[in-house]
Protein backbone atom coordinates (compact mmCIF):
# COMPACT_ATOMS: atom_id res chain seq x y z
CA UNK A 1 0.00 0.00 0.00
CA UNK A 2 1.30 3.47 -0.62
CA UNK A 3 1.64 5.90 2.40
CA UNK A 4 -1.61 8.13 0.88
CA UNK A 5 -3.34 10.96 2.93
CA UNK A 6 -2.88 10.69 6.44
CA UNK A 7 -4.39 13.42 9.38
CA UNK A 8 -1.26 14.48 11.06
CA UNK A 9 -3.00 16.39 13.95
CA UNK A 10 -3.16 13.19 15.86
CA UNK A 11 -0.12 11.29 15.12
CA UNK A 12 2.45 10.80 17.58
CA UNK A 13 5.98 11.27 16.16
CA UNK A 14 8.37 8.68 18.10
CA UNK A 15 11.75 8.88 19.12
CA UNK A 16 14.88 6.56 20.77
CA UNK A 17 13.54 8.61 23.76
CA UNK A 18 10.29 6.90 24.00
CA UNK A 19 11.61 3.13 24.07
CA UNK A 20 11.99 1.45 27.00
CA UNK A 21 13.77 -1.99 27.25
CA UNK A 22 11.82 -4.37 29.48
CA UNK A 23 13.85 -7.20 28.04
CA UNK A 24 16.53 -8.34 25.89
CA UNK A 25 16.00 -6.99 22.36
CA UNK A 26 12.09 -6.11 23.86
CA UNK A 27 11.00 -2.20 23.92
CA UNK A 28 7.75 -0.84 24.67
CA UNK A 29 6.65 2.37 24.43
CA UNK A 30 4.62 3.22 27.44
CA UNK A 31 0.85 3.91 26.68
CA UNK A 32 -0.09 7.86 26.66
CA UNK A 33 -2.88 9.94 24.98
CA UNK A 34 -5.49 7.71 23.01
CA UNK A 35 -3.69 4.49 23.12
CA UNK A 36 -5.41 1.81 24.39
CA UNK A 37 -2.76 -0.57 25.11
CA UNK A 38 1.38 -0.21 25.10
CA UNK A 39 3.81 -0.73 21.85
CA UNK A 40 6.04 -3.48 22.25
CA UNK A 41 8.78 -3.70 19.43
CA UNK A 42 11.77 -6.68 18.80
CA UNK A 43 14.79 -5.37 18.28
CA UNK A 44 18.80 -5.10 18.99
CA UNK A 45 20.47 -2.48 19.26
CA UNK A 46 22.33 -2.63 15.24
CA UNK A 47 18.47 -2.70 14.18
CA UNK A 48 16.66 0.31 16.16
CA UNK A 49 18.29 3.05 14.01
CA UNK A 50 17.22 1.54 10.63
CA UNK A 51 13.43 0.99 12.46
CA UNK A 52 13.86 4.93 14.11
CA UNK A 53 14.83 6.46 10.44
CA UNK A 54 10.93 5.98 8.96
CA UNK A 55 7.53 6.13 11.00
CA UNK A 56 6.87 2.91 11.10
CA UNK A 57 6.97 3.61 15.47
CA UNK A 58 4.51 6.08 14.95
CA UNK A 59 2.24 3.76 13.25
CA UNK A 60 2.79 1.31 16.09
CA UNK A 61 1.71 3.52 18.40
CA UNK A 62 -1.39 4.37 16.22
CA UNK A 63 -2.58 0.97 16.05
CA UNK A 64 -2.61 0.97 19.62
CA UNK A 65 -5.67 3.28 19.50
CA UNK A 66 -7.71 1.10 17.56
CA UNK A 67 -11.08 -0.31 19.40
CA UNK A 68 -10.70 -3.75 21.24
CA UNK A 69 -6.92 -3.74 20.62
CA UNK A 70 -5.56 -6.58 23.13
CA UNK A 71 -2.14 -6.28 25.24
CA UNK A 72 0.41 -4.89 22.74
CA UNK A 73 0.61 -2.90 19.27
CA UNK A 74 3.67 -5.21 18.00
CA UNK A 75 6.49 -4.78 15.64
CA UNK A 76 8.61 -7.58 14.36
CA UNK A 77 12.38 -6.71 13.95
CA UNK A 78 11.88 -6.17 10.12
CA UNK A 79 9.08 -3.68 10.88
CA UNK A 80 9.03 -0.53 8.46
CA UNK A 81 6.50 1.95 6.93
CA UNK A 82 3.49 1.00 5.51
CA UNK A 83 -0.41 1.69 4.84
CA UNK A 84 -2.19 2.19 8.18
CA UNK A 85 -0.01 -0.38 9.65
CA UNK A 86 3.83 -0.89 9.54
CA UNK A 87 4.51 -3.45 7.67
CA UNK A 88 6.30 -5.74 10.50
CA UNK A 89 3.15 -5.37 12.57
CA UNK A 90 1.10 -7.30 14.59
CA UNK A 91 -2.19 -6.65 16.62
CA UNK A 92 -4.94 -8.46 17.99
CA UNK A 93 -8.42 -7.12 18.62
CA UNK A 94 -11.12 -8.48 20.55
CA UNK A 95 -14.68 -8.36 19.23
CA UNK A 96 -16.56 -9.09 22.64
CA UNK A 97 -15.08 -5.82 22.91
CA UNK A 98 -15.91 -3.98 20.32
CA UNK A 99 -13.20 -5.25 18.36
CA UNK A 100 -12.36 -3.93 15.19
CA UNK A 101 -10.87 -5.28 11.62
CA UNK A 102 -8.61 -3.12 9.33
CA UNK A 103 -8.00 -3.87 5.99
CA UNK A 104 -4.44 -1.77 6.82
CA UNK A 105 -3.74 -4.40 8.72
CA UNK A 106 -3.43 -7.05 6.13
CA UNK A 107 -2.47 -4.79 3.13
CA UNK A 108 -3.27 -4.96 -0.32
CA UNK A 109 -1.60 -8.22 -1.28
CA UNK A 110 -3.60 -10.27 0.54
CA UNK A 111 -2.41 -13.66 1.91
CA UNK A 112 1.06 -12.77 0.08
CA UNK A 113 2.86 -15.71 1.67
CA UNK A 114 5.70 -18.20 1.10
CA UNK A 115 6.32 -21.94 0.44
CA UNK A 116 9.06 -23.92 0.65
CA UNK A 117 10.24 -27.14 -1.38
CA UNK A 118 12.59 -29.22 -0.44
CA UNK A 119 14.61 -32.12 -2.29
CA UNK A 120 17.22 -35.15 -2.23
CA UNK A 121 18.97 -32.88 -4.86
CA UNK A 122 22.43 -31.65 -3.44
CA UNK A 123 24.06 -28.52 -4.80
CA UNK A 124 26.81 -30.30 -7.11
CA UNK A 125 23.59 -31.61 -8.56
CA UNK A 126 22.20 -28.66 -10.08
CA UNK A 127 25.29 -26.21 -10.32
CA UNK A 128 26.09 -26.69 -13.46
CA UNK A 129 21.97 -26.13 -14.97
CA UNK A 130 21.14 -22.78 -12.72
CA UNK A 131 21.13 -20.42 -15.59
CA UNK A 132 18.51 -23.44 -17.74
CA UNK A 133 16.83 -23.76 -14.47
CA UNK A 134 16.14 -20.54 -14.30
CA UNK A 135 15.32 -19.63 -17.50
CA UNK A 136 12.72 -22.54 -17.76
CA UNK A 137 11.46 -21.48 -14.29
CA UNK A 138 11.16 -17.60 -16.16
CA UNK A 139 9.71 -19.42 -19.43
CA UNK A 140 7.15 -22.09 -17.56
CA UNK A 141 5.73 -19.52 -14.07
CA UNK A 142 4.59 -16.15 -15.92
CA UNK A 143 5.71 -13.40 -14.32
CA UNK A 144 5.77 -9.22 -13.93
CA UNK A 145 3.05 -6.85 -13.40
CA UNK A 146 -0.31 -8.18 -14.47
CA UNK A 147 1.41 -11.14 -16.03
CA UNK A 148 -1.12 -13.80 -17.12
CA UNK A 149 -2.00 -17.57 -18.90
CA UNK A 150 -0.13 -19.88 -16.30
CA UNK A 151 -3.55 -22.27 -16.91
CA UNK A 152 -5.49 -20.43 -19.05
CA UNK A 153 -8.18 -17.49 -18.43
CA UNK A 154 -10.85 -19.04 -15.66
CA UNK A 155 -14.72 -18.53 -16.11
CA UNK A 156 -16.13 -16.52 -13.18
CA UNK A 157 -17.38 -19.36 -12.13
CA UNK A 158 -14.28 -21.19 -11.70
CA UNK A 159 -12.73 -18.06 -9.76
CA UNK A 160 -16.35 -17.99 -7.58
CA UNK A 161 -14.90 -21.70 -7.09
CA UNK A 162 -11.29 -20.86 -6.38
CA UNK A 163 -12.15 -17.85 -3.83
CA UNK A 164 -14.12 -20.68 -1.89
CA UNK A 165 -11.69 -23.80 -2.13
CA UNK A 166 -8.52 -22.38 -1.80
CA UNK A 167 -5.60 -24.88 -2.33
CA UNK A 168 -7.96 -27.83 -2.69
CA UNK A 169 -9.31 -26.71 -6.15
CA UNK A 170 -6.05 -26.75 -7.62
CA UNK A 171 -4.99 -30.35 -5.83
CA UNK A 172 -8.77 -31.58 -7.79
CA UNK A 173 -7.30 -30.51 -10.86
CA UNK A 174 -4.07 -32.42 -10.48
CA UNK A 175 -1.64 -29.56 -9.14
CA UNK A 176 -0.52 -31.43 -6.41
CA UNK A 177 -1.31 -34.07 -3.50
CA UNK A 178 -3.52 -34.04 -0.34
CA UNK A 179 -0.18 -34.00 1.61
CA UNK A 180 0.48 -30.55 0.23
CA UNK A 181 -2.61 -29.43 1.82
CA UNK A 182 -1.39 -31.00 5.08
CA UNK A 183 1.59 -28.88 4.80
CA UNK A 184 -0.26 -25.42 3.67
CA UNK A 185 -1.32 -22.98 6.88
CA UNK A 186 -4.85 -23.75 7.66
CA UNK A 187 -4.80 -26.56 5.14
CA UNK A 188 -4.93 -23.97 2.25
CA UNK A 189 -7.99 -22.41 3.12
CA UNK A 190 -10.20 -20.10 5.33
CA UNK A 191 -13.70 -21.50 5.25
CA UNK A 192 -15.07 -17.88 5.79
CA UNK A 193 -14.84 -17.36 2.31
CA UNK A 194 -18.06 -16.20 0.68
CA UNK A 195 -17.42 -15.18 -3.03
CA UNK A 196 -20.98 -13.17 -2.79
CA UNK A 197 -19.24 -10.34 -0.95
CA UNK A 198 -16.43 -10.45 -3.86
CA UNK A 199 -17.24 -7.43 -6.59
CA UNK A 200 -16.92 -8.17 -10.40
CA UNK A 201 -13.98 -6.22 -10.98
CA UNK A 202 -12.13 -8.38 -8.57
CA UNK A 203 -13.55 -11.50 -9.74
CA UNK A 204 -12.48 -10.27 -13.33
CA UNK A 205 -8.97 -9.78 -12.39
CA UNK A 206 -8.53 -12.88 -11.16
CA UNK A 207 -9.67 -14.81 -14.28
CA UNK A 208 -5.93 -14.80 -15.88
CA UNK A 209 -3.47 -14.54 -13.04
CA UNK A 210 -4.13 -18.18 -11.31
CA UNK A 211 -0.17 -19.80 -11.45
CA UNK A 212 1.01 -16.82 -11.87
CA UNK A 213 4.09 -15.17 -9.74
CA UNK A 214 3.36 -11.56 -10.36
CA UNK A 215 5.72 -8.66 -9.45
CA UNK A 216 7.77 -6.46 -7.04
CA UNK A 217 9.17 -8.30 -4.44
CA UNK A 218 7.23 -11.88 -5.43
CA UNK A 219 10.40 -13.94 -6.53
CA UNK A 220 11.16 -18.19 -7.25
CA UNK A 221 14.29 -19.33 -5.78
CA UNK A 222 16.48 -22.28 -6.31
CA UNK A 223 18.84 -22.39 -3.16
CA UNK A 224 20.60 -25.16 -0.89
CA UNK A 225 20.70 -25.48 2.83
CA UNK A 226 24.21 -24.10 3.64
CA UNK A 227 24.05 -24.06 7.49
CA UNK A 228 22.05 -26.18 10.00
CA UNK A 229 21.61 -24.78 13.33
CA UNK A 230 19.09 -27.84 14.83
CA UNK A 231 19.74 -30.97 13.04
CA UNK A 232 16.44 -32.63 14.98
CA UNK A 233 14.54 -30.33 13.76
CA UNK A 234 15.61 -29.78 10.17
CA UNK A 235 15.52 -33.83 10.10
CA UNK A 236 11.94 -33.34 10.81
CA UNK A 237 11.12 -31.12 8.10
CA UNK A 238 13.28 -33.22 5.72
CA UNK A 239 15.72 -30.51 5.17
CA UNK A 240 19.61 -31.43 5.54
CA UNK A 241 23.19 -29.85 4.58
CA UNK A 242 23.80 -28.92 0.82
CA UNK A 243 20.39 -30.49 0.26
CA UNK A 244 18.41 -28.30 -2.57
CA UNK A 245 15.54 -26.03 -2.09
CA UNK A 246 12.83 -24.02 -3.95
CA UNK A 247 11.18 -20.86 -2.35
CA UNK A 248 8.17 -19.20 -3.55
CA UNK A 249 6.86 -15.76 -2.33
CA UNK A 250 3.60 -14.53 -4.45
CA UNK A 251 -0.12 -13.52 -3.29
CA UNK A 252 -3.39 -13.00 -4.36
CA UNK A 253 -2.49 -10.75 -7.47
CA UNK A 254 -4.87 -8.24 -8.93
CA UNK A 255 -7.68 -10.14 -7.18
CA UNK A 256 -6.99 -9.55 -3.57
CA UNK A 257 -5.73 -5.95 -4.63
CA UNK A 258 -9.52 -4.92 -5.63
CA UNK A 259 -11.13 -6.36 -2.32
CA UNK A 260 -8.76 -4.25 -0.33
CA UNK A 261 -9.02 -1.43 -2.67
CA UNK A 262 -13.13 -2.19 -2.64
CA UNK A 263 -13.33 -2.21 0.90
CA UNK A 264 -11.46 0.70 2.18
CA UNK A 265 -14.25 2.78 1.03
CA UNK A 266 -16.04 0.58 2.79
CA UNK A 267 -14.15 0.86 5.91
CA UNK A 268 -14.47 4.46 5.50
CA UNK A 269 -18.06 4.96 5.45
CA UNK A 270 -18.19 2.70 8.37
CA UNK A 271 -15.71 4.49 10.94
CA UNK A 272 -18.46 7.58 10.39
CA UNK A 273 -21.27 5.01 10.79
CA UNK A 274 -19.53 3.71 14.20
CA UNK A 275 -18.07 6.99 15.54
CA UNK A 276 -14.83 5.64 15.35
CA UNK A 277 -11.95 7.98 16.48
CA UNK A 278 -8.86 6.86 15.05
CA UNK A 279 -5.45 9.08 14.39
CA UNK A 280 -4.83 8.06 10.70
CA UNK A 281 -7.50 7.72 8.36
CA UNK A 282 -5.16 4.65 6.90
CA UNK A 283 -6.56 2.87 10.28
CA UNK A 284 -10.12 2.64 8.38
CA UNK A 285 -11.93 -0.18 10.45
CA UNK A 286 -15.37 -1.67 11.53
CA UNK A 287 -16.26 -3.44 14.39
CA UNK A 288 -15.84 -7.46 13.55
CA UNK A 289 -19.26 -8.07 13.97
CA UNK A 290 -20.65 -5.70 12.09
CA UNK A 291 -21.80 -6.33 9.09
CA UNK A 292 -19.26 -3.90 7.07
CA UNK A 293 -16.84 -6.53 9.50
CA UNK A 294 -17.95 -9.11 8.30
CA UNK A 295 -17.92 -8.68 4.71
CA UNK A 296 -14.48 -7.87 4.61
CA UNK A 297 -13.60 -11.09 5.84
CA UNK A 298 -15.45 -13.28 4.10
CA UNK A 299 -13.86 -10.76 0.89
CA UNK A 300 -10.46 -11.16 2.22
CA UNK A 301 -10.84 -15.11 3.29
CA UNK A 302 -12.21 -15.29 -0.66
CA UNK A 303 -8.52 -13.30 -1.49
CA UNK A 304 -6.58 -15.75 0.64
CA UNK A 305 -8.14 -18.52 -0.77
CA UNK A 306 -6.92 -17.23 -4.38
CA UNK A 307 -3.25 -16.60 -2.87
CA UNK A 308 -3.37 -20.78 -1.67
CA UNK A 309 -4.31 -22.27 -5.06
CA UNK A 310 -1.85 -19.58 -7.12
CA UNK A 311 1.03 -20.89 -4.89
CA UNK A 312 0.10 -24.33 -5.33
CA UNK A 313 -0.35 -24.26 -9.27
CA UNK A 314 2.76 -22.36 -9.47
CA UNK A 315 4.86 -24.74 -7.18
CA UNK A 316 3.46 -27.96 -9.47
CA UNK A 317 4.78 -25.87 -12.59
CA UNK A 318 7.97 -25.19 -11.24
CA UNK A 319 8.85 -28.46 -9.98
CA UNK A 320 7.82 -29.66 -13.72
CA UNK A 321 10.07 -27.38 -15.15
CA UNK A 322 12.79 -28.94 -12.13
CA UNK A 323 12.30 -32.30 -13.21
CA UNK A 324 12.61 -31.23 -17.48
CA UNK A 325 15.53 -29.59 -17.09
CA UNK A 326 16.85 -32.59 -14.85
CA UNK A 327 15.35 -34.70 -16.85
CA UNK A 328 14.30 -36.88 -14.09
CA UNK A 329 10.92 -37.39 -12.14
CA UNK A 330 9.18 -35.42 -9.30
CA UNK A 331 9.53 -38.42 -7.25
CA UNK A 332 13.57 -38.67 -8.50
CA UNK A 333 14.36 -35.16 -7.36
CA UNK A 334 12.77 -35.88 -3.73
CA UNK A 335 10.66 -32.49 -4.59
CA UNK A 336 7.97 -31.97 -1.60
CA UNK A 337 6.32 -29.09 0.27
CA UNK A 338 7.96 -28.01 3.26
CA UNK A 339 5.48 -25.42 4.45
CA UNK A 340 3.58 -22.74 2.91
CA UNK A 341 2.60 -19.76 5.56
CA UNK A 342 0.56 -16.34 4.47
CA UNK A 343 2.30 -13.32 6.17
CA UNK A 344 -0.74 -10.60 5.12
CA UNK A 345 -3.96 -11.61 6.76
CA UNK A 346 -6.25 -10.98 9.72
CA UNK A 347 -7.35 -14.31 11.27
CA UNK A 348 -10.16 -15.11 14.17
CA UNK A 349 -8.39 -17.52 16.37
CA UNK A 350 -8.36 -18.44 19.91
CA UNK A 351 -5.27 -16.65 22.17
CA UNK A 352 -4.92 -16.16 26.45
CA UNK A 353 -5.88 -13.02 27.69
CA UNK A 354 -5.58 -12.51 31.64
CA UNK A 355 -5.97 -16.20 32.09
CA UNK A 356 -8.82 -16.72 30.26
CA UNK A 357 -9.11 -17.89 26.26
CA UNK A 358 -10.76 -15.50 23.89
CA UNK A 359 -11.52 -15.52 20.17
CA UNK A 360 -9.11 -12.70 18.47
CA UNK A 361 -8.95 -11.40 15.13
CA UNK A 362 -5.28 -11.44 15.01
CA UNK A 363 -4.21 -9.38 11.87
CA UNK A 364 -0.85 -9.94 10.98
CA UNK A 365 1.22 -7.28 8.32
CA UNK A 366 4.12 -8.50 7.31
CA UNK A 367 4.53 -11.13 9.95
CA UNK A 368 4.28 -14.49 9.77
CA UNK A 369 2.67 -17.39 12.03
CA UNK A 370 4.72 -18.69 14.20
CA UNK A 371 2.71 -21.85 16.41
CA UNK A 372 4.37 -24.12 19.03
CA UNK A 373 4.51 -28.23 17.73
CA UNK A 374 1.47 -29.04 20.36
CA UNK A 375 -1.03 -26.40 18.71
CA UNK A 376 -3.62 -28.37 17.03
CA UNK A 377 -3.49 -26.17 13.70
CA UNK A 378 0.48 -27.60 13.11
CA UNK A 379 0.64 -30.77 11.00
CA UNK A 380 1.00 -33.93 13.18
CA UNK A 381 4.48 -34.67 11.34
CA UNK A 382 5.87 -31.04 12.65
CA UNK A 383 4.33 -31.90 16.31
CA UNK A 384 7.72 -32.46 18.02
CA UNK A 385 9.80 -29.47 16.01
CA UNK A 386 6.96 -26.75 15.82
CA UNK A 387 5.57 -24.66 12.81
CA UNK A 388 7.87 -24.96 10.20
CA UNK A 389 8.52 -19.91 9.71
CA UNK A 390 9.66 -19.36 6.47
CA UNK A 391 12.31 -15.87 6.53
CA UNK A 392 13.20 -14.65 3.43
CA UNK A 393 16.28 -12.72 2.82
CA UNK A 394 17.66 -10.17 -0.25
CA UNK A 395 18.51 -12.33 -3.08
CA UNK A 396 22.13 -11.69 -2.82
CA UNK A 397 22.38 -13.12 0.99
CA UNK A 398 20.67 -15.76 2.90
CA UNK A 399 16.45 -17.39 3.68
CA UNK A 400 16.16 -19.29 7.13
CA UNK A 401 14.14 -21.66 8.42
CA UNK A 402 12.94 -21.08 11.63
CA UNK A 403 10.48 -22.76 14.21
CA UNK A 404 7.00 -21.69 15.76
CA UNK A 405 7.18 -22.14 20.23
CA UNK A 406 5.02 -21.75 23.53
CA UNK A 407 7.11 -17.64 23.56
CA UNK A 408 5.31 -16.84 20.37
CA UNK A 409 2.47 -17.99 21.23
CA UNK A 410 2.56 -16.14 24.74
CA UNK A 411 4.00 -13.11 23.73
CA UNK A 412 3.13 -12.19 20.06
CA UNK A 413 -0.25 -14.14 19.32
CA UNK A 414 2.10 -17.08 17.69
CA UNK A 415 3.43 -14.41 15.27
CA UNK A 416 7.15 -14.01 14.02
CA UNK A 417 8.95 -11.97 11.10
CA UNK A 418 8.17 -12.47 7.63
CA UNK A 419 11.51 -11.14 5.48
CA UNK A 420 13.89 -8.73 6.26
CA UNK A 421 12.29 -5.37 5.48
CA UNK A 422 12.85 -2.84 3.82
CA UNK A 423 15.81 0.11 4.77
CA UNK A 424 15.59 1.54 1.41
CA UNK A 425 12.09 2.72 -0.31
CA UNK A 426 11.88 1.59 -4.11
CA UNK A 427 12.14 4.96 -5.46
CA UNK A 428 15.39 5.26 -3.96
CA UNK A 429 16.36 1.83 -4.31
CA UNK A 430 16.15 2.72 -8.00
CA UNK A 431 18.42 5.81 -8.01
CA UNK A 432 21.10 3.87 -6.15
CA UNK A 433 20.94 1.15 -8.67
CA UNK A 434 21.18 3.36 -11.83
CA UNK A 435 24.55 2.68 -14.09
CA UNK A 436 24.74 -0.10 -12.45
CA UNK A 437 24.37 -3.80 -13.67
CA UNK A 438 22.67 -5.88 -10.86
CA UNK A 439 22.27 -9.19 -12.32
CA UNK A 440 26.17 -9.18 -13.21
CA UNK A 441 26.90 -7.61 -9.90
CA UNK A 442 25.01 -10.95 -8.82
CA UNK A 443 26.23 -13.41 -10.60
CA UNK A 444 29.84 -12.44 -9.28
CA UNK A 445 28.30 -12.84 -5.58
CA UNK A 446 27.41 -16.81 -7.20
CA UNK A 447 23.55 -15.52 -7.84
CA UNK A 448 21.88 -16.28 -11.31
CA UNK A 449 18.96 -13.77 -11.80
CA UNK A 450 16.38 -13.27 -14.30
CA UNK A 451 13.78 -10.47 -13.75
CA UNK A 452 10.84 -8.97 -15.84
CA UNK A 453 12.58 -6.24 -15.95
CA UNK A 454 15.72 -3.67 -15.12
CA UNK A 455 13.66 -1.76 -12.66
CA UNK A 456 12.65 -4.70 -10.29
CA UNK A 457 16.26 -5.66 -9.92
CA UNK A 458 16.87 -2.38 -8.63
CA UNK A 459 13.80 -1.99 -6.65
CA UNK A 460 14.59 -5.03 -5.22
CA UNK A 461 18.89 -4.80 -4.75
CA UNK A 462 20.17 -6.24 -1.68
CA UNK A 463 21.22 -3.03 -0.08
CA UNK A 464 17.71 -2.39 -0.39
CA UNK A 465 16.73 -4.66 2.91
CA UNK A 466 17.41 -4.75 6.41
CA UNK A 467 20.41 -7.93 6.99
CA UNK A 468 17.88 -10.98 7.58
CA UNK A 469 20.63 -12.57 9.74
CA UNK A 470 20.14 -9.55 12.15
CA UNK A 471 16.79 -9.57 11.87
CA UNK A 472 16.40 -13.74 12.31
CA UNK A 473 18.44 -13.75 15.35
CA UNK A 474 16.60 -11.18 17.04
CA UNK A 475 13.61 -13.48 16.79
CA UNK A 476 15.83 -16.55 17.78
CA UNK A 477 17.47 -14.39 20.86
CA UNK A 478 13.71 -13.44 22.70
CA UNK A 479 12.73 -17.62 21.67
CA UNK A 480 9.91 -16.48 19.32
CA UNK A 481 10.99 -18.71 16.46
CA UNK A 482 14.59 -20.81 16.88
CA UNK A 483 16.43 -21.03 13.94
CA UNK A 484 16.64 -24.40 11.91
CA UNK A 485 18.86 -23.83 8.91
CA UNK A 486 19.66 -20.90 6.54
CA UNK A 487 19.48 -21.17 3.01
CA UNK A 488 21.26 -19.89 0.08
CA UNK A 489 20.05 -18.63 -3.51
CA UNK A 490 21.40 -19.61 -6.45
CA UNK A 491 19.02 -18.76 -9.11
CA UNK A 492 16.82 -16.33 -8.70
CA UNK A 493 13.39 -15.09 -10.69
CA UNK A 494 12.31 -11.88 -10.07
CA UNK A 495 8.78 -10.94 -10.89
Amino acid sequence: MSSGSRDKSKSRSTSRGDLTEVADCVWEIARAGGMRVPGRIYADEKLLPQILSDKGLEQVVNVAHLPGVVRYSLAMPDIHWGYGFPIGGVAATDPSEGGVVSPGGVGYDINCGVRLVASTMRREDVEGHIPELVSALFRDVPCGLGSSGAIGRLSQRDVRDVMAEGARWAVTRGYGTETDLDHTEGGGCLSSADPSMVGKRAVERGRSQVGTLGSGNHFMEIGFVDEVYDEARASTFGLALGRVTLMIHSGSRGLGYQVCDDYLNVMQDAVRKYGIDLPDRQLACAPVESPEGKRYLSAMACAANYAWANRQVMMVLAKRSIGRVMKASEAELGLRLVYDVCHNIAKMERHKVSDREELLCVHRKGATRAFPGDHDEVPDCYRSAGQPVLIPGDMGTHSFVSAGTHTALDETFGSCCHGAGRVMSRTKARKAAHGRNLADELRRMGVYVTADGKATLAEEMPSAYKNVSDVVDVMDRTGIARKVVRLKPLGVVKG
